[in-house]
């Protein structure tokens, strides 16, 4: 399941796509656009600006604006970043001990095919594609 912070770093990112001016963008203005808690924000945009999708700038005239364009991101690489890896199960996770029971699992070609899939459609879907096309 895609946690709440997953989805509202995904509404912060199509937020400021929408509003860039080149400036950089207060994020009490994107909490009260996005009716979401600032101070919630605050722990996700941290998150955001550690992990190279954001900029930050502190002060007068400070917020957040995209590092790259809206093109330049996939959305699963946004939902990693704030959920963690998207393996459905445990033997899949990246940097999982091998299972000793992998040669004869039976299920094990369902959750590969089902990991395959969640990843093809998160990383073949950008940024871009979410935005409202009249800006």
């Amino acid at each position: 399941m895609i946690s709440t912070k997953g989805r509202y770093a995904i509404r912060v990112m199509i937020d400021l796509a929408e509003n860039d001016t080149g400036a950089y963008i207060p994020l009490k203005d994107i909490a009260a656009r996005q009716n979401i808690s600032k101070k919630y924000l605050e722990i996700i945009v941290k998150d955001m600006v550690a992990g190279g999708l954001l900029v930050g700038a502190s002060g007068k005239g400070g917020g957040y604006k995209l590092r790259r364009k809206p093109g330049e991101y996939p959305v699963g690489e946004i939902l990693e970043l704030m959920e963690g890896p998207l393996s459905s199960v445990a033997c899949l996770a990246d940097g999982a001990e091998p299972c000793p029971r992998a040669a004869e699992c039976e299920t094990l070609p369902l959750w590969t095919e089902y990991d395959r899939l969640t990843h093809d459609f998160f990383y073949s879907r950008y940024l871009s594609d979410l935005i409202k096309k009249d800006n």
